[in-house]
């Protein structure tokens, strides 16, 4: 466990709580020269890494104590209630309860190294470790040790010390006669996903080389940007086309599974649950409660059943059968619209959108049906685009008045060297 008590614990309090005063006491001038504010944002930097050496020491002597055990709770979870972030907490409880690490321990207590990086080393070594068919020799770790703290004094980053950790890790399993590299060891494989305080999913996967790569190639290919209508640039952020596209590769997957040539096994699904008399309450079954514009959009033709209930949680009606396209209309919706009639992908990437929500009794039919990708899906219910069907029984596409104050129709994708100056 990292330990540098230098100071008598009776007075380590009222020390701590003196040099808080000086720090809040402290200001910083517009006078300051640049020099001057180099000089002391080293001095500040090299305050943090010392308190964070002695929070993760402290941390440590928590754990030692059993101190989290009494407040029934786990250390992380406690730190986290004494204000630390979550990923802070983590990574002191990780440095605050290694052990063996003495070269590290005087690093950190010199300020000479960031939490960060210690952490870095903290979890290389723990990395390389779990790479060995045998236990590493002392000798060795200790040489592994002052690679990676080598790395750090070259001014790394914890990202660069942590892929020099799965170099080092992969070469001791490529060494071992059934040795795997870390890299393309499944057996480590691990997602994990947990709902937010807000109502979002947040999905952390740690996957290896070949599973990377078809989720990166895959996310890649269908998240090109897409030039809107107008012919202008794609809005979103290339972290936004990337979940549009995963969202994309659930929903074809999701597709392949529902196909009775792919399984006959039924699927979970999506349960989307109306009550009849407060729409406002709709919820799925795992994430909870929804907009009734997202119960709109789920209404259209993800593979979501939708269960109408009373107040007494008794459902009334099933809508899925009356609700969805049937394979027949949307072979009829492909040979009209042939893509997506905003962005133009693939129609096997679309979704058949209801012009008037199937939520608020629109029917599903021909005239009030459009394929849209799952990206312009959203633009249409969430960022003011609408689609209207034209007097020529194609679908139109009404931007909204940020994008053309005038708002004039464009016509579908496929129909894009259609004019209104040409239009009877």
């Amino acid at each position: 466990m990292i330990a540098d008590a230098t100071v008598e614990s009776d007075d380590t309090a009222a020390i701590l709580a003196g040099i808080v005063d000086q720090l809040a006491e402290l200001r910083t001038g517009l006078d300051m020269t640049g020099p001057q504010a180099h000089a002391a944002l080293q001095q500040i930097l090299l305050i943090r890494n010392l308190a964070d050496h002695h929070a993760a020491t402290l941390t440590g002597d928590l754990d030692r104590f059993g101190v989290a055990d009494g407040h029934g709770r786990r250390l992380r979870e406690l730190l986290t209630v004494m204000g630390c972030a979550p990923a802070v907490a983590a990574r002191f409880v990780r440095v605050g309860t290694a052990i063996d690490i003495d070269p590290l321990v005087r690093r950190a207590a010199d300020g000479a190294i960031s939490s960060e990086h210690a952490d870095a080393i903290v979890r290389g070594l723990s990395h390389i470790e779990s790479r060995s068919t045998e236990p590493v020799d002392p000798d060795l770790r200790s040489a592994q040790l002052m690679s990676l703290m080598s790395w750090s004094s070259a001014g790394m980053t914890p990202a660069q010390i942590t892929d020099h950790a799965r170099t080092i890790a992969n070469e001791l399993a490529a060494d071992a006669d059934a040795g795997v590299p870390a890299a393309e060891d499944k057996s480590i494989n691990e997602l994990g996903y947990h709902k937010t305080d807000d109502g979002r999913l947040d999905v952390r996967a740690n996957l290896d080389a070949v599973a990377g790569e078809k989720l990166h190639s895959l996310v890649e290919a269908l998240s090109a940007p897409k030039p809107q209508p107008d012919g202008s640039h794609d809005p979103r952020a290339a972290e936004r086309r990337r979940a549009d596209a995963f969202e994309s590769i659930l929903e074809l997957a999701e597709r392949g599974l529902a196909d009775e040539t792919v399984s006959c096994k039924p699927t979970g699904g999506v349960l989307l649950t109306i009550p009849a008399d407060a729409p406002k309450l709709s919820a799925l079954e795992f994430m909870g409660s929804v907009t009734p514009a997202t119960a709109k959009a789920l209404g259209c033709d993800a593979a979501v059943t939708v269960v109408i209930v009373d107040d007494a949680q008794v459902p009334l009606n099933v809508g899925r059968e009356k609700r969805l396209f049937t394979p027949a209309q949307r072979k009829a919706l492909l040979l009209r619209d042939e893509c997506c009639v905003k962005c133009g992908a693939p129609a096997s990437r679309t979704q058949a959108h209801h012009l008037v929500s199937w939520v608020d009794g629109g029917p599903t039919d021909l005239d009030n049906g459009c394929l849209l990708c799952t990206a312009c899906h959203h633009d249409v219910h969430d960022r003011g685009w609408d689609v209207v069907m034209g007097f020529d029984r194609h679908p139109w596409l009404v931007p909204p008045a940020g994008v053309d104050p005038k708002r004039r129709p464009l016509p579908a994708y496929n129909r894009r060297t259609l004019h209104l100056d040409n239009a009877a």
